[in-house]
């Protein structure tokens, strides 16, 4: 496969992901500040804005929801906003039209020509219901229509990185004074009823909450909790490159996955969570090493072409 498809799948996951959980946290946030009104706004917004890695000293005027929802829902440009992944995974997309299917290119292209209107139209609520319905849909036709090849590793690469990551900075909004619930945390990852059923219901004060960080951190079952995300980047890798050696990792992003996933399976869910937002801090910056490790070994940069003079 040729580096820039497989560079071009690859972002494709991360951006749709990046969409999709990024309207996640957003509605989180939001619907939070309209539903407690002894809440500081400013405070609440920039604190997600600097979890989402999103500088505030360029906002012009008072933070309020207006401009948190311009910064990470509606900007059309930013590559961390919603509107900006999907722009920049339709763009990926358009550049791997030889092996992107038709059913995925056409959902992708409808979804990014739809952004203006869904957000004139619609509030924020139902724009960020909207997203991870396209998200899914995404989602779905790549897992029906593409064969299980070194493309389909690329793009469950990208999403599993991607994943981890938004959870790790989902996770890390529930230690802010400001931030959102552990029950409004398992609604937006869509984990309320799958933890209900795993704890039986669950348990009433704090212990419902560490039950309810356990779940999105350690469950191995759950598709969006920060192990299972590790563990199937790490089998897409496996898949890419199966031959590992006999001794240890030759590769730099295996050997950082299994490292990180490990430091947080083989730890007690207590020390995990009595300095969260540190621990999802490395969580990121291990996804950052990671996609780094995976840039260099399969997208490298093509060399500079020199022209030499023919020789007389």
């Amino acid at each position: 496969m040729l580096s820039r498809i497989a560079e071009s799948l690859f972002w494709i996951g991360r951006y749709v992901e990046r969409a999709d959980d990024t309207a996640r946290i957003v509605d989180a946030q939001v619907q939070r500040i309209l539903e407690d009104p002894w809440l500081d706004e400013a405070e609440a917004c920039g604190s997600l804005m600097a979890v989402m890695g999103t500088p505030t000293d360029r906002v012009a005027g008072p933070l309020n929801r207006r401009v948190l929802l311009d910064t990470l829902a509606y900007d059309p440009v930013a590559p961390s906003s919603i509107a900006g992944s999907l722009a920049a995974a339709r763009e990926n997309a358009r550049r791997a039209r030889e092996v992107v299917s038709s059913e995925m290119w056409e959902v992708l292209n409808t979804t990014y020509y739809a952004i203006p209107t869904r957000v004139r139209a619609a509030s924020a609520h139902r724009f960020a219901g909207w997203v991870r319905e396209r998200a899914a849909v995404v989602t779905g036709i790549a897992d029906s229509t593409m064969s299980r090849d070194a493309g389909y590793q690329f793009l469950v690469l990208g999403r599993s990185l991607e994943r981890a990551d938004m959870t790790a900075r989902l996770l890390a909004t529930t230690v802010l004074e400001a931030g959102p619930t552990w029950q409004t945390i398992l609604h937006s990852c869509g984990a309320y009823e799958a933890f209900l059923r795993t704890y039986r219901g669950g348990r009433s004060g704090g212990r419902s909450d560490t039950q309810a960080a356990e779940f999105l951190l350690l469950d191995r079952l759950f598709p969006r909790s920060v192990v299972n995300a590790l563990a199937t980047a790490e089998r897409c890798l496996e898949d890419l490159d199966p031959d590992a050696g006999r001794v240890g990792y030759a590769d730099d992003a295996r050997r950082t996955l299994a490292w990180t996933r490990g430091q947080l399976e083989f730890r007690s869910p207590a020390e995990l969570l009595e300095d969260l937002p540190v621990e999802m801090e490395r969580v990121q910056q291990a996804v950052s090493r990671v996609s780094d490790a995976v840039s260099r070994r399969y997208f490298p940069m093509g060399a500079g072409v020199e022209w030499v003079p023919e020789a007389m």
